[in-house]
């Protein structure tokens, strides 16, 4: 006589994971079509939250990292990228990283390379990458470029969910996430390919195809992101960023995705729908 299948649960309250996803995707098409400098305002606050939520974690580890000094060469960062594009983004990090490097003695040598280098980490994770995302706005067709970032990364998630719950029997990385399948990495690329496609050749008169394989793309980066900060949360003993999403975890627990992918898809936007 089988096993009775075992019942499966989605893990959270979906009413509310719903909600809250709404809410934020509202805010995100209504600040672009709106004025996309507020978009750039919207981004700049939840990149800060995330980095109050990096800091405290790290500093679980009596790991030290300078809050103020890094919002301020965060906000820096993606002014300077929207403004002066890619130069104006280089210029701003390599400032950051020469003055995180240059504050950090006057605490003396002990720990100097520990906690340099999480600020370095830090200044990557959020201020160089999060800057990626302000180049996608400064083109001309910026907004309609941020909405196919965003909608194809947050398919990613909203595909490997539902198939990871209904249908995820086989591990994929089980000492890093133990939640994440191969049924639902599937959902992920399916569904992002098929967002992709749509949106790219809708919103931004690209190829079909071109805009499958971004969701391809988007699909293997968006994978790596959550598990980097699984890797990132399972070092520090902590379950999870934060708690001032409801149903979703913290900031972090949403940007991790976001800001992996956004270096692939403005490689990707500059290849396949260059701006004029």
């Amino acid at each position: 006589m089988s096993e009775p299948e075992e019942k499966r649960s989605l893990g959270r309250n979906l009413p509310i994971a719903i909600g809250v996803g709404l809410g934020l995707g509202g805010l995100v098409i209504v600040s672009l079509y709106t004025y996309k400098v507020i978009f750039l305002v919207v981004m700049g606050v939840f990149l800060c939250l995330g980095l109050r939520e990096l800091t405290q974690a790290v500093a679980t580890r009596d790991i030290k990292t300078p809050f103020w000094p890094l919002v301020a060469g965060l906000v820096a960062s993606l002014i300077a990228a929207y403004a002066w594009h890619t130069d104006g983004l280089i210029a701003a990090f390599t400032l950051l990283v020469l003055g995180l490097l240059v504050l950090r003695m006057l605490a003396g040598p002990e720990g100097y390379v520990r906690d340099t280098t999480a600020s370095v980490f830090i200044a990557a994770y959020l201020a160089l990458m999060g800057g990626v995302v302000a180049l996608l706005l400064a083109a001309p067709d910026g907004n309609d470029r941020i909405v196919v970032f965003v909608a194809v990364t947050v398919a990613s998630d909203i595909g490997g969910f539902f198939a990871g719950a209904f249908l995820g029997k086989h591990k994929m990385a089980p000492t890093i996430s133990p939640k994440k399948t191969w049924e639902g990495f599937t959902g992920s690329a399916i569904t992002c390919m098929a967002v992709g496609g749509w949106l790219l050749c809708w919103l931004l008169g690209g190829a079909v195809w071109k805009g499958v394989l971004l969701g391809a793309a988007v699909v293997v980066a968006a994978t790596l992101g959550d598990l980097i900060e699984s890797m990132i949360t399972r070092d520090l003993g902590i379950k999870d960023m934060g708690t001032l999403l409801p149903e979703h975890g913290g900031v972090m627990d949403r940007l991790d995705s976001l800001l992996a992918t956004a270096p692939i898809v403005w490689l990707a936007l500059e290849a396949f729908v260059p701006t004029t």
